[in-house]
């Protein structure tokens, strides 16, 4: 740890400081990009719900969480060799096109409804699959760049406050995404009529990021996408990833693969399971409406917490942080689906909730720290593509066992199918990272 750094303060305004201060191209795209998260936060939380609603099954459900994986893991490189053809700027183009379109589709499941081509009948949710495709189109770029540009910013010692300034300024757009959504569904008299009213708006804020950063974003002088060198390249580096990085890369598939089995299901959860709305300071908010609070509530614990966490990580090195971020995922799913159906219980879990992003600069920092100089971005693309493709069926079984009706006896006790099975192996199958970590995960060498 760099003796410097002792007497510094945690300064909650410094990521603002550094957002306005970069230069307008980097601006211009990091302003496109916060317009497409906050987008996508006001509607993806809500989608499961949503096909619910329009007639999906449990397994159904599931299956969507897993194809979301499925694109999160092999979007990024098809992303890199789009921008080899295209340059990064009409690249960005296309992807905000095409997101803006997905948020559209999914406008379209409620609007038009099922669909008959043929003899063959397509349900309204079959809509939520196309748009799911589109959608994610933009986070094809800027993940290993972002690491990348992180590590050569800072010295060694301070990566986890340099993430700490990235990631807080981003999850402004997770915290105003979720509220926003939740001030509409409250003002409309139904789920689905208030959800399409959160589509449209989605729809402008894409439509203007993307005609934003076409005119305004200058890329001659971006390399972004010109460096992908194939197949060959993504297996040296996978083949390459620094030792300290493997139990790491264990640990963390085992968690969120816990995670992902019931993501998709938390708010289906607060909506259906529970059916918990809020009553108080002269509001009454439907279960829907009130989700999209508590996912502000757990936002705010994010913002507030990561900066703190990632000051402390400087004395008491970067292990622990990471390794409270993994508990926090592995517990909430058993303590979500067993809490009893009361409000401010939700409110508390979901100000839990939040304390899992606390670790999240860490992390970051234990998966780029031990990289070569000039390397970040290759070994970071590396590891998500490992951790994200392992965890691609854990939506799918999550949602077999939740929509399960079967019992099994297992000795003198029997296991029933549902939505506390599905949970409570979730969480088993995340203390199982967390442990794996515990004993085997290592410390980023300037931290120690």
């Amino acid at each position: 740890m760099a003796a410097d750094s002792a007497d510094e303060a945690v300064d909650p305004l410094d990521s603002f400081r550094q957002f306005f201060a970069l230069e307008r191209d980097v601006l211009v795209l990091s302003l496109s990009m916060l317009a497409f998260s906050l987008s996508f936060q006001m509607t993806s939380r809500y989608l499961p719900e949503y096909m619910r609603v329009l007639g999906a099954s449990a397994g159904v459900i599931g299956l969507y969480g897993s194809v979301g994986n499925l694109i999160s893991a092999v979007y990024p490189y098809p992303g890199g060799a789009v921008s080899d053809r295209l340059g990064s700027r009409f690249a960005l183009t296309a992807f905000g096109v095409l997101a803006t379109l997905g948020f559209g589709v999914w406008y379209l499941a409620a609007a038009v409804g099922s669909l008959t081509v043929g003899p063959l009948t397509l349900p309204a949710w079959t809509f939520v699959f196309v748009g799911l495709f589109l959608a994610q189109a933009w986070k094809s770029f800027g993940l290993g760049a972002t690491f990348a540009i992180v590590k050569q910013a800072v010295p060694p010692e301070r990566l986890a406050m340099g993430f700490a300034s990235t990631e807080v300024f981003r999850r402004l757009g997770f915290l105003v995404g979720p509220l926003l959504a939740a001030g509409l569904l409250a003002a409309t008299a139904s789920f689905v009529g208030g959800f399409q009213a959160v589509l449209l708006v989605a729809i402008g804020f894409g439509a203007v990021a993307t005609v934003a950063q076409h005119f305004l974003y200058d890329a001659s002088e971006d390399t972004l996408g010109k460096s992908f060198e194939g197949v060959g390249q993504v297996v040296t580096d996978l083949r390459e990833l620094p030792a300290p990085l493997r139990p790491l890369l264990v640990a963390d598939t085992l968690v969120r693969f816990a995670n992902g089995m019931v993501y998709v299901f938390f708010v289906i959860v607060v909506t259906d399971f529970l059916s918990v709305g809020f009553t108080g300071f002269g509001l009454s908010l439907r279960p829907d409406a009130f989700f999209g609070v508590l996912l502000g509530v757990e936002m705010v614990v994010a913002i507030l917490s990561m900066a703190p966490v990632s000051k402390l990580a400087e004395y008491a090195g970067l292990k622990p942080a990471v390794a409270l971020g993994f508990s926090v995922y592995a517990l909430f799913p058993l303590l979500l689906i067993f809490a009893p159906a009361n409000q401010w219980v939700l409110v508390l879990l979901f100000a839990y909730s939040g304390l899992r992003f606390a670790g999240l600069p860490a992390h970051k920092a234990l998966i780029v720290g031990p990289a070569e100089r000039d390397s970040g971005g290759r070994v970071t693309g590396s590891y998500y593509l490992v951790r994200n493709t392992l965890v691609i069926p854990s939506a799918a079984l999550g949602g077999w066992l939740y929509g399960a009706d079967w019992a099994l006896d297992v000795g003198s006790v029997t296991l029933q199918g549902g939505p506390q099975l599905a949970f409570a192996v979730a969480t088993a199958v995340g203390v199982l990272g967390v442990v794996y970590f515990a004993v085997f995960g290592r410390e980023f060498d300037p931290y120690e």
